[in-house]
């Protein structure tokens, strides 16, 4: 009979942690912000396209964050990061979209611009923008704004990138000292994902590298490669929550995806073989200034990837 009374206390247990963990999971899951854009989002194509940017909140940051600028104007947000994650059959792929991609912005009556100027019209736009120009449905949407982005690094204990030379950058707060494998807390993973003026140290001389843009995606991309492993690698489940509560602050996703959409997205990225996709441009300069024009023959299979 005592066998069956641990049993019974036992299953008890277990049911008031399984119940204390969904109310803790659902008060998280309803304090994210929403983002009214179900009405521009995608039924159709193969897999799901998750549209993902990362934002530059001024209003979030503070004296001493990365990034700070003491001199920028205040208030808005502003995308740093775009790209389109796109799932099917247990396969990822990730495709940037850079900010100088030169464009037909959605609702202007045909003007072209960088498709930045489509997140400064809003969500719903950039959404549009993406789904018109470039023929790419977006089923999800989600925003994430970069001191959030440096609590999930942090929430799982810091995340190795692999750096073949030395590098720093003084206006994102970058400073790597040594070549290799490198473990980032949050703080200098958001100045390498950020980085605009990426300087290595190469022979004992500093080359900043050439590439803009395009090279910063190439690191963001690196950088979310490592995001995955590290999940894959991590099996204690308080610490992936932790990780994920720490992120919540930050968050802001469209107003149809459900708590069961974000355990799947979750779950699917634990482990997942993520594989970059790279939009053929060429740089120029226009009345918007330096921009980038997308190769059109040449983008259409890497474009079809992820239709």
């Amino acid at each position: 009979m005592r066998w069956r009374r641990v049993l019974a206390v036992t299953a008890i247990l277990l049911l008031l942690a399984l119940l204390g963990g969904y109310l803790w999971a659902r008060s998280v899951w309803n304090s994210i912000d929403r983002v009214d854009v179900s009405a521009v989002l995608s039924d159709g194509g193969s897999g799901t396209n998750y549209l993902i940017v990362g934002s530059d909140s001024r209003d979030n940051l503070q004296e001493g964050d990365p990034g700070f600028d003491p001199n920028a104007g205040p208030g808005g947000q502003r995308s740093d990061t775009m790209m389109i994650l796109h799932l099917e059959g247990g396969e990822a792929q990730m495709l940037s979209l850079p900010r100088d991609l030169y464009l037909e912005i959605a609702d202007t009556g045909g003007d072209q611009a960088k498709l930045n100027s489509a997140y400064n019209g809003g969500p719903e736009r950039l959404i549009k923008t993406v789904t018109g120009s470039l023929g790419v449905p977006v089923h999800r949407y989600m925003e994430v704004d970069f001191v959030s982005f440096a609590g999930l690094v942090d929430g799982l204990g810091g995340v190795t990138v692999d750096f073949e030379n030395p590098a720093f950058d003084p206006k994102s707060g970058l400073n790597v000292t040594q070549s290799g494998p490198v473990e980032l807390d949050g703080d200098q993973a958001l100045a390498y994902v950020r980085s605009r003026t990426y300087t290595e140290v190469i022979n004992g001389e500093e080359q900043v590298e050439p590439t803009g843009d395009l090279g910063r995606i190439e690191r963001q991309q690196k950088f979310l490669r490592a995001v995955f492993s590290k999940l894959s690698d991590t099996k204690n489940p308080f610490a992936l929550a932790s990780a994920f509560s720490g992120l919540s602050g930050g968050l802001r996703i469209d107003d149809d995806m459900s708590m069961l959409d974000a355990f799947r997205l979750a779950w699917a990225l634990r482990g997942i073989d993520s594989k970059t996709l790279v939009l053929p441009v060429d740089p120029d300069s226009n009345e918007s200034g330096s921009v980038l024009i997308l190769r059109e023959d040449e983008a259409q299979p890497i474009l079809d990837e992820v239709r």
